[in-house]
Parts: structure tokens; C-alpha cells; sequence
């Protein structure tokens, strides 16, 4: 068995652990992929890019998506990321997978149950989930696709209302969706891994916003960055072990928004964004203590509308 997948099968020792093994946090590299580059051009990005855990440094380019895009969400599993939705112009349903294993292109793997940018991401141990976005409409639907198999995704459930640039969290049994518009929202809510279903209003962020990035500890999610307007800098925190609103323990380095989020067993991270002026910065945040984020690298090229994975 490798220290990768193994990594992932530790109890978490959280008090939303469940009893089971599935730990989101990566303990290797975070990706940053997709996106859309400054201007004058404001082009859609297939660059998929890795940044070391171990030690704060620039990341690398280490693959390419199927195609172009911007405004889609990530999802890890313990081999893989993914990359599902988004825009480039055209609106996408694709479900985009590349290997942690070793630096590759990605593979078109399935379809999500309808074209869409702006959702949120969410990992369960076998599953991604997308959630929300706005295509055709403003949707509140949450697709699941299974990391087992190449598949599409199928719908299971919804948010409490339609809303587009939320962002996502993980814990061990519940996905989570903070933040989002239209109106810019302050609300969490959270559905279930165990069973398909709705999701529940369970707390309010410090403020409203949208295009914040979000990561997830052991025990607490995190939604960082975004606007409501206007442009913020505030790090919110959550706790998985009991239904509540978030508390504001921290600030970027910046302010900005369309950033992607990664998570490590440690630390959060926030990549990329517009602050307004789009950014290449890599920020990381302690998950141990309340506090503020540094700068700890850049990702490869300028970009905003990012997706965000670990391994």
C-alpha cells in the first residue's frame, strides 16, 4: 500500500470523523487548474498546476485539461482530481480527471447532469459532488459521480435555493456549500455523503459573499476571500462537529475573489484570484491555530476562475 492512499484511510481523530477513515486533506501537492488569465486577453486556461506541501515554493505545470476553461469546481479523490464544469466560452457539462501519480493530461471521464460554471466542489470518499452554478438557469442542483468507475453524474438532491459562486467544503460525512448569489449569500448549508438527498441550512458566514475559495480541516471548514461587495480578505471557520456560524479567525494577504481552495492535514491554501487585478499568488493558512495567511509561492501564470485539488 502507498503513503499516498494510505494518508487517506487514517482515522482523522475529528469528532465528525464518524468512526470511518476518509480524510479529505492531501498530504503531498495541491493543484491549481484551469482558470482565466489577465488581461487584456482575459483567455481560458487548460494549465494544470502542482505545489508542494512539504515546502512553500512555486508550483509547476504538470498537465493540461481536455480543453480551455474557466468558473469550474474541483474534486479529489485519493488517485485522482477532477475538474467538472465551467466556461470557455462555450458553457460545459464535462467531468475532466487527471492522475496524482504521475504529471499527465487530463481525460474527459463523463458529463454532469447539466452545463453549468460557478458551482461548488465536494469529496466524499467516493464521490464528487457538484453543486449549484448557473448555465441555461440558475440551478440549485447537486450532481454525484463516482470515482470507481468513469461515469456521468446523476442528480441527487438540491441546495436550499439557487445560487451560483459558492464555495465547497468536505468532511468525513457531509458536503458543504458557503456563500454564493444571487443575492450574495451568507448561508451554509450542508447534505448528507451517507444518503442522497437535500441539503439544510445549518449557519451564516461573518458576511455575505461570493467567489471565495474554501478549504476543509479534520474538524472545520473554511471559506476564504471573496465579495459581496466589496472585495474581502477574511478567512471564516465553521466547525463539523455541530451545526453553527462561522467565526472570522484570519485574513489573506490580500484581498480577491475567483480563487481556488486546497486543502493539506495542516494548512489551507488559496490560489490564484482577482484582487481585483487577477494574481498568481499561492496564500496558506494554519488549520492548528486561528490566524493569518502568508505568501507562500506562485502558481505558474496569472489566473482567476480557478479550480482547486489535493492529493
Amino acid at each position: 500500500m502507498n503513503d499516498v492512499y494510505f494518508s487517506h484511510l487514517i482515522d482523522s481523530a475529528g469528532p465528525d470523523a464518524g468512526g470511518g477513515g476518509w480524510v479529505f486533506q492531501g498530504t503531498v501537492s495541491g493543484y491549481t487548474s484551469g482558470g482565466q488569465v489577465a488581461a487584456p486577453t482575459y483567455a481560458a486556461s487548460n494549465i494544470i498546476d502542482k505545489f508542494a506541501f512539504a515546502a512553500d515554493g512555486n508550483a509547476t505545470d504538470v498537465g493540461d485539461l481536455t480543453q480551455v476553461r474557466f468558473a469550474a469546481t474541483g474534486q479529489s479523490s485519493t488517485v485522482s482530481g477532477y475538474t467538472s464544469g465551467g466556461q470557455a466560452p462555450a458553457i460545459l457539462n464535462t467531468i475532466d480527471k487527471f492522475p496524482f501519480a504521475a504529471d499527465a493530461n487530463a481525460t474527459d471521464v463523463g458529463d454532469l447532469t447539466v452545463a453549468r460554471y460557478r458551482p461548488a466542489g465536494q469529496s466524499s470518499e467516493t464521490s464528487g459532488y457538484t453543486s449549484g452554478g448557473v448555465g441555461a438557469a440558475i440551478f440549485d442542483v447537486i450532481d454525484k459521480f463516482p470515482f470507481a468507475a468513469d461515469a456521468n453524474a446523476t442528480d441527487v438532491g438540491d441546495l436550499t435555493a439557487a445560487r451560483y459562486w459558492g464555495a465547497g467544503q468536505s468532511s468525513t460525512v457531509s458536503g458543504y456549500t458557503s456563500g454564493g448569489t444571487p443575492p450574495s449569500s451568507n448561508v451554509i448549508e450542508k447534505f448528507s455523503f451517507a444518503s442522497d438527498g437535500n441539503s439544510t441550512d445549518v449557519g451564516d458566514l461573518t458576511a455575505v459573499r461570493n467567489g471565495a475559495g474554501g478549504q476543509s480541516s479534520a474538524v472545520s471548514g473554511y471559506t476564504s476571500g471573496g465579495m459581496g461587495p466589496p472585495i474581502t480578505n477574511i478567512i471564516d471557520k465553521f466547525a463539523f462537529a455541530s451545526d453553527g456560524n462561522a467565526t472570522d479567525v484570519g485574513d489573506l494577504t490580500s484581498t480577491r475573489y475567483g480563487s481556488a481552495g486546497q486543502s493539506s492535514t495542516t494548512s489551507g491554501y488559496n490560489s490564484g484570484g482577482a484582487t481585483p487585478a487577477t494574481t498568481n499568488i499561492i496564500d496558506k493558512f494554519p488549520f492548528a491555530t486561528d490566524g493569518n495567511a502568508t505568501d507562500v509561492g506562485d502558481i505558474t501564470v496569472v489566473r482567476e476562475l480557478v479550480a482547486g485539488q489535493q492529493v
